[in-house]
């Protein structure tokens, strides 16, 4: 039987793309700065990394449908932080936003890298944006090259 496995060794020419959220800036500024900077670290040329901005989470998986169907990368990270309100609004956003990625992932069998944060306080996202927790946007890079890798050698 078979088995296969990615690694961290980016496909020959390929390109990846970031797709960030303005909102809650200094989040979002570094959940990108972790991801590219693990993009390149893993042999990924930094002129072979889109970073796209939309205003904010639920306008990232029209973005990501728009760019899996052009066929240009060969993974999307989405990067965003989504914070609990005293509304119904936080549910909506990130719940939209997962499920949007989750179709477009599966829509264009593209890997699709879900690095928005869905936290309950600001202090939550501080610590997954390079605090104690690490930072996020780092891991889904990783995520991306790992699957980019991964489905190159699939049959």
């Amino acid at each position: 039987m078979p088995h296969y496995e990615g690694d961290l060794r980016a496909p020959e020419g390929a390109r990846f793309a970031i797709i960030a959220s303005r909102w809650n800036p200094r989040i979002t500024e570094q959940l990108v700065a972790g991801a590219r900077a693990a993009f390149v670290a893993h042999g990924v040329a930094e002129d072979a990394v889109d970073v796209i901005r939309v205003p904010g989470a639920w306008e990232i998986p029209a973005t990501a449908a728009r760019l899996a169907a052009a066929r240009s990368h060969v993974a999307i990270v989405a990067l965003g932080c989504v914070i609990r309100g005293d509304t119904r609004h936080y549910e909506q956003v990130a719940d939209g936003c997962s499920d949007g990625l989750m179709r477009v992932a599966l829509d264009h069998a593209l890997p699709v890298v879900n690095g928005v944060l869905a936290v309950d306080h600001y202090e939550h996202a501080e610590a997954r944006a390079g605090g104690n927790h690490g930072n996020k946007g780092e891991e889904a890079a990783l995520v991306a090259i790992e699957m980019a890798n991964l489905l190159e050698k699939l049959p």
